[in-house]
């Protein structure tokens, strides 16, 4: 062989392990997150449906409440009331 082919080679055998050791690093790295990234979508998860349901009991309080329209005329009503009571 040629002093050229076995540099070629030296250089692709290099290229190949470093190839190697970073598909092991970046198993390692999948393996030590992959735990961690699956309880974040499962706190993720859990807090969605939290406020899926407050803002289900919000839009029921809302739909409870008197408008402002209805508080203007219950004020108004409460005002003729206590002007009766007190001319009688």
């Amino acid at each position: 062989m040629s002093d050229t082919n076995t540099m070629l080679k030296a250089i692709i055998n290099g290229q190949s392990d470093l190839k190697q050791e970073l598909f092991k690093k970046i198993d390692g790295v999948e393996e030590r997150l992959g735990g961690r990234i699956d309880k974040v979508e499962k706190k993720v998860e859990e807090n969605t449906k939290r406020l899926d349901k407050i803002g289900l009991q919000l839009a029921n309080l809302e739909d409870d409440s008197p408008t402002r329209e209805e508080h203007d005329q219950l004020e108004e009503r409460v005002g003729n009331i206590e002007r009766q009571l007190t001319t009688a």
